[in-house]
Order: C-alpha cells, then sequence, then structure tokens
C-alpha cells in the first residue's frame, strides 16, 4: 500500500490573493484534494485584511482551541492569524497570517539561513523580504498545528478528524511550498520541525524567465547557461539563491511541465523528481442551458463594449479573438500577437475570398485583457484591437464581469508565448470549448501536440529565430477560424473541450499522489539518518 499524507499544509503567496497563474492552479486543485482529504487539507498565505476577503471567509470555530494555544505560544513574537475556508470548489480550511513581528529579526533570520542552508541574502532587493519573512512565519504555524494536531490525533478537533496513518510512528504530514517566495517555510521545517516531510513546486525558474525577459537567446544557447552565473549577472543572486537552495532540500521537488523540468536540471543544478502538470476544476465551466445563455450574454456584452470603445457597430457575426495574462510584453507573446493582427488585416484587405470585396469579409475584434496594458482602440481594415487594461474579477469599469463570464463568449484565443511553463490561459480556453492557438515553447503547448485532438489546440513550433514566421501562422490560423462552416466550428469547439476534459484534476492528481509518496519516504529517510547522526 501507497503512503499518503494524513494532512496536507500547503502554502503560496496566491492563496487567498489573485494576482497570478499560481492562484488559479491552487484554487482549482483543491477541490480534488478536499475529495481524497476531506478537511486535512490546510492552505497557508499572507493576510491582506479587506483585499484576502473577496476569497477569504473567516471561520473561528476552526481550530479554536489551537488559535488560543498559538496566541499563547507566540505572545512575545506575535503572528496574528485568521482561520476560515478558501472561496473556490472545495472550499479548502485556509490560514491567513501577518509576519510583521518578525520584521526586527530580519538579520537573524538570514543569518540563520546562510549558516545553515547557504541562503544568499546578502543581495536582496524588491519583494525579497516580505516573502522570506512570511515564509518563515509560515513554518513557524505548520509547526505549531503539527504538534497540536499530532498530540490530538485520536480526538475530533473543532471540527476535523484525523484519520490513522497506516505508519505505527504517527500521523504524516506534508508541507508543500509553491515557488521562491515561500521557500523559508520549508528551511524553517528543516531545521525545527524534520518530521514533516516537505514538497517545493517551482512554477517558472527564476533566472529562465529572467533570460527571456531580458531579450537574451533562452533556447538557442541553453546549455551554456549557467543558473549561479546568470544570477550575478541579472542581479537576482539571493532570489536564485532561495529557488535553488529549496529545491536542493526539499524532500520532493517537482515542476509543471518538462520544458521547465529541463530549466531545472541546467540552472538550478537539479533534477525534478517528478512533473506535476497543471489540471482544471471543470465544476467552473456551465453546463447544457446554462452554458448557452452564458454565452450568449458573453458575447452581448462584448460586442456592446467593443461598439462603444471603436465608436461603430459590432456586427453580431463577427470573430472574437482574445489574449490575456501578464504584462510580460516578449514571454507573453503579446509583441507576436500584435504584429500578426497586422498581418491579418493585410491578409484580409488582399485576399478576400472569391467573388467578394475586402469590407465583405470577417470582421475580427481582438481583446487584449492584460492588466496596466492600456492604449486607444485600433481599427486597420476588418480588424480592430480593444485593450482591457483591467483584473476582470467582477468589478472592473469596462465590464463588469469577471475573465471566465467573457471568455466564453470569444470564438478563439491565442497565447503564442516565448516563456511559458506550463500555460493556464489556453487550458482555460479549451475547458469553455473555445478553441485556441499556443506554442511549442508553452508546458501546455507541448502536453497537447501529443495527444489526438488537433482542431481544438493548434501548437505552432517556436524558437529564438522565428518570430516573424510564427506571427504569419498565427494570422493564417486565425484567418482560417474566421472562415471555418458552422458544422467545422463545432468539430473545433469540441475538441477544445476533448483537450480540457484529459487535463482535468481528477486525471492530474495522480501525479501529487507520487509527490507526496516520494516526500514522506526520503523525510522517513532523512529523520532515520539525523536520529543514527545523533547516536553516534
Amino acid at each position: 500500500m501507497t503512503t499518503q499524507p494524513d494532512y496536507i499544509f500547503e502554502t503560496s503567496w496566491e492563496v487567498c490573493n489573485r494576482v497570478g497563474g499560481i492562484y488559479a492552479v491552487l484554487s482549482t486543485r483543491a477541490a480534488s484534494m478536499q475529495a481524497e482529504h476531506p478537511d486535512q487539507v490546510i492552505f497557508f498565505g499572507p493576510d491582506f485584511g479587506a483585499h484576502s476577503d473577496t476569497w477569504f471567509r473567516e471561520d473561528r470555530s476552526l481550530l479554536s482551541e489551537w488559535q488560543r494555544h498559538f496566541a499563547q505560544e507566540t505572545s512575545h513574537e506575535p503572528i496574528p492569524v485568521r482561520v476560515g475556508r478558501w472561496a473556490v470548489p472545495g472550499n479548502p480550511i485556509t490560514i491567513l497570517l501577518r509576519f510583521d513581528s518578525l520584521w526586527p529579526k530580519k538579520d537573524a533570520i538570514y543569518g540563520w539561513a546562510w549558516q545553515k542552508f547557504a541562503v544568499q541574502s546578502h543581495a536582496a532587493y524588491g519583494d525579497y523580504d516580505e516573502s522570506c519573512l512570511f515564509g518563515y512565519a509560515a513554518g513557524m504555524v505548520m509547526e505549531s498545528l503539527y504538534k497540536y494536531l499530532t498530540a490530538k490525533r485520536s480526538n475530533s478537533v473543532s471540527g476535523l478528524t484525523a484519520k490513522r496513518s497506516n505508519s505505527t510512528s504517527g500521523l504524516n504530514f506534508c508541507a508543500h511550498a509553491n515557488e521562491w517566495q515561500t521557500a523559508f517555510s520549508i528551511f524553517y521545517l528543516e531545521d525545527h520541525c524534520p518530521e514533516i516531510a516537505t514538497l517545493f513546486t517551482t512554477h517558472a525558474t527564476g533566472i529562465g524567465r529572467s533570460i527571456a525577459g531580458n531579450g537574451k537567446p533562452l533556447y538557442d544557447y541553453f546549455e551554456g547557461y549557467n543558473g549561479d552565473q546568470m544570477a550575478q549577472e541579472l542581479n537576482m543572486v539571493s532570489k536564485h539563491s532561495v529557488e535553488k537552495q529549496a529545491a536542493h532540500y526539499a524532500d520532493c521537488f517537482t515542476t509543471v511541465s518538462y520544458i521547465t523540468a529541463r530549466e531545472c536540471a541546467q540552472l538550478l543544478d537539479k533534477k525534478v523528481d517528478i512533473e506535476t502538470p497543471n489540471g482544471f476544476e471543470p465544476t467552473y465551466v456551465p453546463k447544457g442551458k446554462a452554458f448557452d445563455k452564458k454565452r450568449a450574454e458573453a458575447r452581448e456584452v462584448l460586442r456592446r463594449v467593443a461598439g462603444e470603445q471603436l465608436g461603430g457597430v459590432v456586427p453580431e457575426n463577427a470573430l472574437f479573438v482574445c489574449i490575456s495574462g501578464r504584462q510580460e510584453w516578449k514571454n507573453k507573446g503579446i509583441d507576436v500577437f500584435a504584429r500578426a493582427m497586422d498581418k491579418l488585416a493585410q491578409k484580409i484587405y488582399h485576399s478576400p475570398l472569391p467573388d467578394q470585396l475586402p469590407m465583405d469579409n470577417p470582421e475580427v475584434v481582438a481583446f487584449v485583457m492584460i492588466p496596466y496594458l492600456d492604449r486607444a482602440p485600433i481599427r486597420n481594415g476588418n480588424v480592430s484591437v480593444v485593450f482591457v487594461p483591467y483584473y476582470l474579477d467582477g468589478n472592473d469599469p469596462m465590464f463588469g464581469k469577471t475573465y471566465y463570464d467573457l471568455l466564453i463568449g470569444m470564438d478563439v484565443t491565442v497565447f503564442p508565448s516565448y516563456y511559458e511553463p506550463w500555460g493556464y490561459t489556453p487550458l482555460e480556453s479549451c475547458a469553455f470549448h473555445v478553441p485556441t492557438i499556443t506554442t511549442s515553447l508553452a508546458g501546455f503547448g507541448e502536453w497537447a501536440a501529443r495527444q489526438k485532438e488537433r482542431y481544438g489546440v493548434i501548437v505552432i513550433e517556436r524558437n529564438d529565430s522565428n518570430f516573424n514566421e510564427v506571427a504569419e501562422q498565427v494570422a493564417d490560423d486565425v484567418l482560417r477560424f474566421a472562415r471555418l462552416k458552422p458544422e467545422e466550428v463545432a468539430l473545433a469547439r469540441k475538441e477544445a473541450a476533448a483537450i480540457a476534459k484529459k487535463a482535468d484534476w481528477k486525471h492530474f492528481f495522480k501525479y501529487y499522489r507520487e509527490a507526496y509518496e516520494i516526500a514522506l519516504r526520503k523525510a522517513k529517510e532523512r529523520v532515520k539518518k539525523q536520529q543514527t547522526t545523533k547516536q553516534a
């Protein structure tokens, strides 16, 4: 029988804090975790007060006895915590914490990290300090909760019922840290509570992202890059050091794709123990008539807002195209998308359908849904570009709808990424039955290219030197979508949905089961070795 955790502690800067793709990974995975480990999954995130409350529902009855104990335990340097549930499918128990009291101890903590784990904090800047102190504080909270739950393992505690472990030594605990921002929790537990098995996931190596973002050719000279050397050159010594040491010290080191696994081996000098690809939670997608209604509503609001922005009426049969994500001009392929839309306009004008004038050809409206990327709308012949510079959480002044409420109304999405460890946006698109165009440099694209459904996901081969060719192919593919017959559209939408079903968390969560088993096995070996060393 495989060994699985009785409790899973998982932490990320993006727990109840929607700022990037990791929020989507964790929030959609929570339901699968809860299904297998009901109320034995506990997430840890930073407490940002009213901002966190958008997704957090406090419940003071949860772990109330432990909360009182922890407050007494840390009275000399209080770590305020709030316990509740994350308002996502599965509603997992979540602990939000503040770490202000650790600021006076920052230098001492960095000295400890250097002596114990060779973490180089001397070159820190930007968000390094608050991230590392949060990770350290999360480790403190995990240690306290571990001791409490272990002592109470045979009793029902504040709504949590601990199952007996298969191990004769007691309960099995796993602590999972996501990205370098939470890596200090691993260092803390290694030193203070080695009984907890640790996992570390890098969703993208800091050095790889920085090489790509600084315009250097990441792929042509990949095997010539040295992570430590590039950290010096790119002024990323401290962040790289935290990430690299966490990868080496964690009991199980994972990443989200084959592409990033190669980066880890090359730039962090550490092969991953297992790849854990990102899945999607299907409950976000409406079913049947509700789906049709949502799509019709989305298309109406997209058409209305586009008309307002462009100063005219958008035809009902206009092709709605979308790109979304962070404002990373090169890494996310925004530059390729812009070039492709220009090429598309030229193609429609110069190559109309037989017996038709250019203006009789499809009208294309491209929505650039990228926060803070604000320019005036652009009209180029039959192709118009509308910028949506907001986080689409339902409160923006432009649509007042969430991203998913608008995504469902699109006809095709384009994510021509140059650097994309996984690529949640094309997977989300497929989940909402919207065909997508991505590249071989996206983890999802590399995975999708190995599936048999080819109409729902178009994967364009991309490298360091074929920018123009990729833009040309994107334009060709969008034009092809615009001219598909209804039955061909239906097939493309069906195959997009089929790809998403293959990436359902119920299929991908098996990789996490393997990761937990690896971590627990290595932790027991590590603890046994430490005990033997002490006895000697």
